[in-house]
C-alpha cells in the first residue's frame, strides 16, 4: 500500500526544514508566544459571565461550547474566550442583559463609550482587571460578513433574530 503525504504536511515540513536551515525561526517563535498561556487561557474559558444570557437565548449548533485559546501576532499575545449565542428576541433586549450583568460581575464601562463606526453592529464592551491582568468583554452582534469567515456554515438561528458573541480577551481597553 502507498503511503500518501498531505499537501500541506508535505508544505509545513517543508517550511520548518528551510527556516531550520537558514536560521530563520518566525514560524517557530510564533507557536513559542502562547507557551505558558494554558493557566490563563483556563481563567477565561471559565468566567460566568460567558454563561450569562437572556431568557430564550441558545447555543446554535457548532457553538455549544466556549471556544478558548490564545493567538499570536506580530509579538503580540492575545488570550481570549468567545461564546456564541442565538437570541429570537430584540438587540435591545441583548444590550440590557449584558449591561446589568457585566456591572454585577464586576466589569466597568469606559467612562466615555464611543458609538459603534458607520456600518459596524452595536455592541457593548466592558474592562476589568483581576490577578493584575487586564481583561477586555464585548458583546456584538453576528452579521452577515462576521458569519462569512465562521468554520461552519450558520444555521437559521444565527441569520434571524439577534445572533451575538461574547468575546473575553487578555489585555486591552475600549476605545472611547
Amino acid at each position: 500500500m502507498p503511503i500518501r503525504i498531505r499537501p500541506t504536511a508535505l508544505l509545513l515540513s517543508a517550511v520548518l526544514g528551510v527556516g531550520g536551515l537558514t536560521g530563520c525561526s518566525a514560524a517557530l517563535d510564533l507557536l513559542k508566544d502562547c507557551e505558558g498561556t494554558e493557566g490563563r487561557v483556563k481563567e477565561l474559558e471559565s468566567l460566568a459571565i460567558l454563561d450569562s444570557r437572556p431568557v430564550g437565548a441558545t447555543s446554535p449548533v457548532h457553538y455549544e461550547n466556549v471556544d478558548a485559546g490564545c493567538w499570536a501576532d506580530s509579538g503580540e499575545v492575545v488570550v481570549y474566550a468567545d461564546r456564541t449565542y442565538a437570541f429570537p428576541g430584540t438587540r435591545d433586549e441583548v444590550l440590557r442583559h449584558y449591561r446589568t450583568a457585566a456591572e454585577r460581575d464586576g466589569w466597568k464601562t469606559p467612562s466615555n463609550p464611543a458609538p459603534p463606526p458607520p456600518g459596524k453592529a452595536e455592541g457593548l464592551c466592558f474592562t476589568r482587571t483581576e490577578g493584575g491582568e487586564s481583561a477586555q468583554l464585548d458583546v456584538y452582534f453576528l452579521t452577515a460578513e462576521n458569519l462569512s469567515f465562521e468554520e461552519h456554515e450558520p444555521g437559521p438561528e444565527l441569520t434571524s433574530g439577534s445572533a451575538y458573541r461574547m468575546s473575553v480577551t487578555s489585555g486591552g481597553v475600549c476605545d472611547g
